[in-house]
């Protein structure tokens, strides 16, 4: 008889801090959605042109493979990452590899922060103090992780909520659009393409916080299927959303645009608003913060697992560096390399999910041998 795959240091959760399976959907999507959708079409196009939405399927349906390997490593150690680690790698090891990914977590939350304040002083207050909003953003985000993981999981479903009717405004300039201009398709190589998957990948992450937090769901198995929806929804809204601004859009207006959706909101207009980009901004605060909640949690929670010390403490610190350094990185230049290194990073860590996956199957089968 063959013994479990079990880690000496679980990551039980109490039943009443967890969360219903079906919520995973709104966790994977709401964690998906956020700045990077804001830029998606002209970082495709430079790569891709008009078959950029092709680029963006793929790296959709390549993540749904990447999940599919996240639950079974995540079944197999029946606990989080820094379980799996630990069982893979061994105490010490397993725990660096753990730090390292909580370090990543909190540098793509950082990315996000400083990215959404950029588009804050570049569209709307050009003069705003940026130490004081940092401030006002760092203690509303401190309040809402404090509150818990299901406080989070309930913004991650307004954030949906709220987001949806927002980026279905992009369809507005279709009107004086023309469908014909994304025609013909494929007039790019398969190497430029999956190039363009590439570049796309950045949009897309935020789905590897299922490994912080699959404790935290009550029947993790039954969540495998909304974990895909949510996947599944995200590459779509992302597909549908390139296709709404290139009918709009040239190729060399996209190349020119920094933020292709928030100058289709520019074109929006009803009798009772003038200047929808700026209600757009405004409400895009509420799609952006569960980004930035649910990853400061997640980095948080990590640093609590491996070193065992309360996360009310982490946490502090974790505001703390994140007030200084989103003060600090306030240039464009800065932003694009940071934006730049957290996409880089981003891809190794996928890259890692698959090599993970493999030594977890062989370590189960050397134990079920030895056992046997």
């Amino acid at each position: 008889m063959s013994k479990p795959l079990r880690s000496s240091v679980g990551a039980s959760v109490p039943e009443n801090l967890q969360i219903t399976h079906t919520y995973v959907f709104f966790l994977i999507a709401a964690m998906q959605i956020g700045v990077g959708i804001l830029s998606l079409e002209r970082v495709v196009v430079q790569t891709t042109g008009y078959d950029g939405w092709i680029s963006i399927f793929i790296t959709g349906m390549v993540l749904h493979v990447v999940l599919w390997m996240m639950y079974h490593i995540l079944a197999d150690c029946k606990g989080d990452i820094v379980t799996a680690n630990q069982l893979v790698f061994g105490k010490y090891i397993g725990g660096i590899l753990s730090l390292a990914f909580s370090l990543y977590i909190l540098v793509l939350t950082l990315n996000v922060l400083v990215s959404f304040i950029e588009i804050i002083r570049v569209w709307v207050f050009p003069s705003l103090n940026l130490w004081i909003f940092v401030a006002f953003m760092i203690a509303l985000i401190y309040y809402f992780v404090v509150g818990g993981f299901r406080v989070i999981t309930g913004l991650c479903l307004m954030s949906i909520l709220i987001g949806l009717p927002i980026l279905w405004l992009k369809f507005f300039p279709t009107q004086a659009g023309d469908t014909l201009e994304i025609y013909p398709i494929i007039t790019h190589s398969l190497k430029e393409i999956l190039q363009g998957s590439e570049v796309t990948l950045f949009s897309f992450l935020g789905m590897e916080l299922l490994l912080i937090y699959y404790p935290f769901i009550k029947n993790p198995q039954a969540s495998k299927k909304w974990a895909h929806y949510g996947v599944f929804f995200t590459t779509m809204i992302y597909v549908v959303s390139a296709l709404a601004v290139f009918i709009y859009y040239s190729e060399e207006q996209i190349r020119q645009v920094t933020w292709p959706t928030i100058s289709t909101w520019k074109i929006v207009q009803f009798p009772f608003i003038e200047r929808f980009e700026f209600i757009g901004i405004a409400m895009w605060m509420f799609v952006i913060m569960p980004n930035i909640c649910l990853g400061l949690w997640g980095s948080t929670r990590l640093a609590k697992r491996v070193f065992n010390i309360n996360q009310t403490y982490v946490l502090v610190i974790a505001c703390i560096v994140l007030y200084l350094f989103t003060g600090a990185i306030n240039e464009r230049m800065q932003i694009k390399v940071l934006s730049d290194y957290t996409g880089n990073v981003g891809m190794y860590v996928y890259l890692y999910i698959p090599v993970l996956f493999i030594l977890m199957k062989i370590k189960g089968r050397w134990r079920k041998m030895i056992y046997e």
